[in-house]
Order: C-alpha cells, then structure tokens, then sequence
C-alpha cells in the first residue's frame, strides 16, 4: 500500500492545518501538492509567473516543508508558480531556499523544468512531432518563435526520475495535474488503473467531498484500487462525490489522457466503506502506442488600457447597448484618422452580459450598468492614446444629436487604467518523444544550513 497526503488543491488556496496534522498522523508515504493550472488565463505562462501572492506562498510552503520534515517522506509539488515555467520554478526554488536558510534544514532539492527552446520546437513541428489536439488552433513556425514561453506537460514517469534522486522537495515545472500522486504508487507496483484514477479523484484536494474548502485528504493505493479518506473533521467522501469528480476539467467522464496511455473508468465500482470513506476498483489504464506530452504555449499580443463608466439614466440604461454600439462606431472611426496602428475598441456590460456577451439570453438589465471600455492596442502608447479618445464618448455621449449632453460617474480619475501586456494562450498540441525525459531537465542541489 502506498498513502498520498494531499493537502489542498494548490498551493497558496489555503487548509485545514487540523486536517493536515491528522494526515501526518497517519504516516503518509509521500506528500503531493499542485501548484497551479491554466484556469486563470495565459498571463501566468506568458510572463513566467505566480498568480499567488509570494507571502502566503512562502506561509504554506513553509508549514508543508514542516510537516514533511515531521513524517520524513517527500514533498512533491507540480505546475510550481502557477504555470510551470522555468522563471515560475525558480521562483519557487528560491523561496524554498529562503526557508531552508531560516529555519537551519538541511534537505536534497531536485529541481524538474518543463521548459521548451523554441527553435526545438520549430524543428519538432517540422519533423511531424506535433500535432494538434481538436479544436487546437493552426501553428507555424513563427508563431512558434513567438511564444514567451512553452511548457510540455509532465507526467508520472518525469516525476519518478525526480523522485529517484532520493530527494526530500521535488519542485516540478508543468506536470498533468495527476502526475504527481500517481508517481510513487505506479513505481511501487500498485494497480495502474488505480493509480491513475485516485490520482484524477485527488488532484483537488478536497473538491471531491462534501466539504471542499477543508482541502486535505489521504489516498490509499494498493494492488486492486484506491481508497479515498478525507482529513477534514466534517468532511465525507461519497460514491457521488468521488465518481462525479471525472466530470471535472475532463471532456469525457470516462475516459483521461495522459503521457504514455490513458485511463478507462467505465468498469470502476464505487463502495462507500462508511460514511466517510469510498474504495474504488476495476479503473483500467490502457498503454499507448507512442509517447507523448501536451505543450501549452503563450505569446503576446498587445497592450491593453481599461476604463470604466457607470451608467444611472434610465433613458440611458434601458438604451445601453445602442448607446455603447455608437460609441464604439464613432471613436473607432476618430482614432482610425487620428492615429496609426492596429487597435480594437471593446465596450462590455457589467450587470447585463459582460460574462457571455452574445451568449447570454436573460437580457436583464436594473437600475445601473457598468461599462468597461477595453482598448487594445499593438503598443502602450497607442492602447492609452485610444483609451483617452474614448474618455469623452464615455462620460457626455447622448443617444441623439437632440439631447442634452449627458453626465455619467468615472470612479477613478484618471479612469484609463493600463493593462500592461496581454497575452493569449496558443498551444494545444501533442509533442511525440522517443524516451519520457527527452524534453525535460532534472538536476539536484543539496542545501545545508
């Protein structure tokens, strides 16, 4: 049998520190925790960094580099800084540093980097390595060339060399998310359908009980299955809330991809042992044919400069989105005479359909709307020119030339606020390779006080 401690869903969410005392407690083989995804946007991956706040990163990480000193097993995290990439790892290398020299630890850190050099993927592309997944936009080699950063997907195998090192951290660049459960019970020989599976269950923490926000669980792995117990004092683990956890971040509730094969659940049976406690078998892990990895890539396309106007007149809120359409019209077709390059001018509505835009069918509008107008642009000094052109439209536009000129409310002045750069996800594809370390870098430091 193999226990995976798994505290939260990511690191800088938060726990139950109870409930992670009570899973040290129980003498788990390894702890696992993840240190990000895509969910927030391509900014993280496309400049290198943390979503998390860098104090509360360092708070939590500090308190696991704790408890796995007390239960004197590894401490595994993946997608480390959010993204996974290189700038993100070292980020968190550093942080890791700075605790050890604090608290006086000595520990052996391996360090595993997700990291693509784009002219190597370039060559890839050109030799038929990559291949899109569905719905995966069209890729060239500029586009290619173009990418801030690009990342493939670790998964258990990357994992378990790290984890040979004989290392007490392993900080990963961008791993799946399950990798980093499933590593050591695979290398041990535990049921590899099981292992995959549990690893799917626990990714996020606690999302799969009754109590999400109490963040730690245990998995236990073993030669038929897994069993899934929750740390948490109030929190209970259910058939329905384990088997509904392939439902999430999954095209298909059945079937999982991952490096080097994927994972069928349609014969896995759910028992709840107590009411706490569910034990899964007859998950079925099928070996592919090739390797394979996912490569998420980043590039930047613009600037961007916000501003905001709310908008009370009734004439005004019950004609909003004529309004806002004249405007856009209007100040598009000032700037296109007035300045050069590319832009784009965007008004959303907050309180009406800023969420769905076209999508959204309720159409349900009340008493005040918030319009944000969004102007991007090629560079800074073009998205802020803009912004400033559509400042006036925004606060005195009336609907016809025989009103009187309106007057809205700016709660900021100024009201343009700049964006920065701006990025945009544009990698979804498969990179094949000939052996699981061929696009990673594993090395290995031992830090003494």
């Amino acid at each position: 049998m193999v226990k995976v401690l798994i505290p939260s869903g990511a690191l800088g969410l938060g726990y139950d520190r109870a409930a992670l005392a009570r899973g040290i407690a129980q003498k788990p083989d390894i702890i696992a925790i993840d240190g990000g995804s895509t969910d927030s946007g391509p900014h993280y991956l496309g400049t290198g960094t943390s979503k998390y706040s860098r104090n509360s990163t360092k708070a939590e990480w500090r308190e696991l580099m704790a408890a796995r000193a007390e239960a004197g097993v590894p401490l595994v995290i993946g997608t480390a800084g959010t993204c996974g990439a290189d700038d993100a790892v070292d980020w968190l290398v550093e942080i890791t540093r700075e605790i050890a020299a604090e608290t006086g630890e000595s520990l052996r850190l391996a360090v595993l980097k997700s990291g693509q050099d784009n002219q190597t993927m370039v060559a890839a592309l050109r030799a038929g390595r990559i291949t899109p997944l569905p719905a995966a936009p069209e890729i060239s080699d500029t586009l290619l060339l173009e990418c801030t950063n690009i990342v493939a997907l670790a998964g258990a195998e990357q994992i378990q060399e790290a984890l040979n090192t004989g290392a007490d951290i392993i900080i990963a660049g961008r791993t799946t998310d399950t990798a980093i459960i499933s590593a050591l019970p695979l290398a041990r020989g535990c049921h590899a359908g099981g292992c995959w599976h549990g690893a799917k269950i626990g990714e996020c923490g606690a999302l799969a009980t009754t109590s999400p926000n109490s963040g730690t669980i245990m998995i236990a792995f073993d030669a038929e299955g897994f069993t899934m117990t929750p740390m948490g004092a109030e929190a209970r683990a259910t058939p329905r809330t384990v088997s509904a956890h392939m439902l999430y971040e999954n095209s298909d509730p059945h079937i999982l991809y991952e490096p080097g094969g994927h994972l069928d659940v349609r014969g896995a049976t759910y028992t709840a042992l107590n009411d706490r406690e569910v034990r899964v078998t007859g998950s079925e892990w099928i070996v592919s044919d090739r390797y394979t990895v996912k490569l998420e890539g980043a590039r930047r396309v613009g600037f961007q400069t916000v501003s905001l106007v709310l908008v009370r007149d009734a004439h005004y809120v019950k004609n909003i989105r004529t309004w806002c359409d004249d405007i856009v019209a209007k100040c598009t077709a000032k700037a296109k005479a007035r300045v050069d390059g590319a832009f784009a001018i965007e008004l959303r509505l907050i309180g009406a359909d800023a969420t769905l835009g076209p999508l959204d069918t309720a159409h349900v509008v009340g008493t005040e709307i918030g319009v944000m107008g969004i102007v991007t642009a090629e560079t800074e000094a073009l998205s802020r020119e803009v912004a400033k052109m559509l400042n006036p439209y925004l606060l005195h536009h009336p609907l016809t030339e025989q009103e009187e000129m309106p007057t809205f409310a700016f709660p900021f002045s100024p009201p343009e606020m700049p964006r920065g750069a701006i990025h945009e996800f544009c990698l979804n594809h498969l990179l094949e390779i000939d052996s699981p370390m061929d696009a990673f870098r594993l090395t290995v430091e031992d830090i003494a006080p």
